[in-house]
């Protein structure tokens, strides 16, 4: 089969063609014919930091590429749930020894997929996985609900297109961070008032929106320093759920205001064979919600190929993608 693969970890440029064996079936997995996969900020940092990035690394020659939307070629013992001909999608490869997406087959665990959505293309169903269980797990970690108040930052990026509508379909007044003209326009088309946080200090969207009180459940998809201004946007006893929380920060505001912070990591159940069901279950669902018309998928205008599979990571890398890079395969 043709994939890309790389024999050092750095820069854009490492990604080569080569022929490799397609995988065979074992019990519990299925192999998949890969459609499209996306491009996540994991699969930019384990290609630039490599070992620094253990367990996430795998051994080179590796095959990156974690989200994938396809059809199933072959089923395994043990697996009652798909058949040969179904198309699926799913989060379940390209770190540590599990071979990823860039290539025309891949195996996957049965636990780590499901039936794709039948309302979106293949490529809007293969932006979806990673971002997806993200965006679910931190919402519902948090107890979003209907009547609150619900503030997601980064809300024109991979997660935070999907938080947005997640947290409208569970009846919640959302409310999401950007700048620039495309990315309010997005934000709003996806049903939150848009922020520009380099017009509005977090006190004044704050008061603006709050009247002061904060926001029930604050989902920060930038992380890191940014925070502190999720602490600071916070109702008293409200929830932070986050993607990213590498960063040596002061949590005095969260103390004072009681705060619950939920740290999403949904690479987890691959990475350890810890409860992986549970993202099945979850794909399976949002898969419902996308048929039922409350959840679309946003991909980022440039299409990709196989042999792109560089030019699509600079793409990420630049800033300017809205939604999800896809690449066909």
């Amino acid at each position: 089969m043709k994939a890309m693969i790389i024999n050092e970890f750095g820069a854009s440029d490492v990604f080569m063609a080569a022929e490799l064996a397609k995988p065979q079936v074992k019990p519990g997995h299925v192999v998949v014919k890969v459609a499209a996969t996306s491009v996540n900020t994991v699969d930019m940092m384990i290609r630039q930091m490599g070992e620094d990035l253990a367990p996430l690394s795998p051994a080179l020659p590796g095959v990156l590429g974690m989200d994938f939307a396809g059809v199933i070629e072959s089923v395994g013992e043990g697996v009652t749930q798909f058949s040969v001909g179904d198309e699926v999608y799913g989060c379940a490869g390209g770190l540590a020894d599990i071979q990823g997406a860039l290539a025309e087959f891949m195996l996957a665990d049965a636990q780590l997929i499901a039936h794709k959505p039948k309302t979106i293309s293949m490529r809007e169903a293969a932006a979806l996985p990673l971002v997806g269980i993200t965006a679910y797990e931190g919402l519902v970690r948090a107890n979003t609900g209907a009547g609150q108040k619900v503030l997601v930052h980064g809300g024109a990026g991979g997660v935070g297109h999907i938080a947005i509508q997640l947290a409208k379909y569970l009846g919640s007044d959302v409310f999401a961070t950007g700048t620039g003209e495309a990315q309010a326009k997005l934000i709003e088309k996806l049903g939150a008032k848009s922020i520009d946080y380099t017009a509005d200090t977090v006190a004044e969207y704050v008061a603006t929106h709050t009247a002061g009180a904060g926001f029930d459940v604050v989902y920060d998809s930038i992380g890191g320093a940014n925070l502190l201004n999720s602490f600071e946007a916070a109702a008293l006893n409200g929830q932070i759920s986050t993607t990213v929380s590498m960063a040596e920060i002061d949590l005095t505001t969260a103390h004072f205001k009681g705060l619950s912070l939920n740290v999403v990591f949904m690479l987890i159940p691959m990475l350890y064979n810890h409860k992986r069901n549970k993202h099945g279950e979850i794909l399976a669902k949002l898969a419902e919600i996308v048929d039922a018309g409350h959840l679309s998928p946003v991909v980022d205008e440039p299409a990709f190929v196989l042999a792109d599979i560089g030019k699509a990571h600079d793409r990420l890398a630049s800033g300017q993608a809205m939604g999800k890079v896809v690449v066909s395969v």
